[in-house]
């Protein structure tokens, strides 16, 4: 179990630390492991705070990273390989003996074959994302003994979910980097916690500060997922110019790609703003264009839109490309202002919800605000 007491503390944390006295620690702490006990014990480590699954970002160094500070590493598997996802997953043990879990696309048409490399090396938990997973996909992830968590975007949804043998469920806000749904964290929690306790419930999506997990822990939560904080983890082996992206940015700056024509769907993706976003808009005005034309049928042209962005997070994350890639981060990004290691952003978010119940229990002329 982390100790308050032995954080290597940032300016603002170690401030925010003074006003915690000793005695008031341990009560704390204690209401703190009460809140989110049910999330602890079904990821199996201290903190029940989740590492985002960041496709390109999610890897080896930052996963163990995250769990070896006393949260949960979950592998963004994106479009790997099977081969792939099982040396990423042997690395993962190398480098760590602590839980983490496994990120894997409904949608990929090699789901069954990443199934059964997480079922060869007994990984403990698959995240299933992208939609709603079959029930032979759950099926086959629980009877190798893993907890399977899905993602829900609305309360029947959730329910479904659970109907079909879910061990917890994400909720994810449209607050959230990458591909979003059109509602926000807060409101999916107060549509979604009050209503379903049968499972575990872990909130996502534009969530940058402890005082932030506390409120949703106190709503009912068993604890939450974290994607974009972790972008600059020193650990994490994105770009230097990506990095120094996110900490220039405000959160106003993360905008979701916008759709000219309902006839010509584009999937909503929360990133950066940057001269590839204004590139995108005049895409599609163009391609809209030559298909009205006759030059194009609808599909090509829907095609073409949606071929746009192809490798563009690769070429921003990994090459640094921070103009003509996609710099997907979430709103939560204002957050992120300087490089910490993993266990020290881990450590803030604590503090900061510890701190919110010091700050309860203390007499008002007593109480220290930041």
């Amino acid at each position: 179990m982390i100790e308050v007491g032995n954080f290597s503390r940032s300016a603002e944390s170690t401030e925010a630390a003074k006003g915690i006295e000793s005695a008031a620690v341990d009560h704390c702490r204690k209401r703190l492991d009460r809140l989110w006990a049910r999330g602890r014990d079904v990821l199996g480590c201290e903190l029940a705070i989740m590492g985002g699954a960041m496709t390109w970002v999610s890897e080896r160094n930052l996963v163990s990273a995250i769990s070896n500070a006393g949260g949960f590493g979950v592998i963004a598997s994106g479009s790997m390989s099977p081969e792939l996802l099982s040396a990423e997953i042997a690395a993962v043990r190398a480098l760590t003996e602590r839980p983490f879990g496994v990120n894997l696309i409904t949608l990929n048409p090699h789901l069954h074959d990443l199934i059964e490399v997480c079922a060869h090396h007994r990984v403990s938990h698959v995240v299933l994302a992208g939609g709603l997973p079959s029930a032979d996909a759950m099926r086959r992830i629980k009877s190798r003994d893993a907890r399977v968590f899905c993602f829900a975007s609305a309360l029947g949804f959730a329910r479904k979910l659970v109907r079909m043998g879910a061990d917890a469920i994400v909720i994810e806000g449209n607050e959230a980097g990458g591909h979003i749904g059109p509602v926000s964290t807060g409101v999916l929690a107060q549509e979604i916690l009050p209503h379903l306790s049968d499972v575990p419930i872990f909130v996502a999506g534009g969530i940058g500060r402890g005082e932030a997990i506390l409120a949703y822990l106190e709503m009912g939560a068993a604890g939450v997922q974290l994607g974009t904080r972790f972008v600059c983890a020193r650990e994490s082996i994105a770009h230097p110019r990506f990095k120094q992206a996110f900490i220039r940015a405000a959160a106003r700056d993360a905008v979701p790609s916008l759709q000219l024509d309902p006839r010509f769907p584009v999937i909503p993706v929360r990133a950066l703003a940057n001269p590839a976003t204004e590139r995108f808009l005049a895409v599609q005005r163009e391609v809209i264009e030559r298909c009205l034309c006759g030059e194009l049928s609808q599909r090509a042209a829907q095609l073409e839109i949606e071929h746009f962005w192809a490798g563009a997070l690769r070429r921003a994350v990994i090459d640094g490309d921070i103009e003509a890639g996609s710099l997907m981060a979430g709103q939560s990004v204002g957050f992120v202002i300087r490089e910490q290691t993993a266990a020290e952003i881990l450590q803030e978010l604590v503090i900061q919800a510890l701190t919110v119940l010091s700050m309860r229990s203390q007499p008002e002329e007593q109480t220290t605000y930041l």
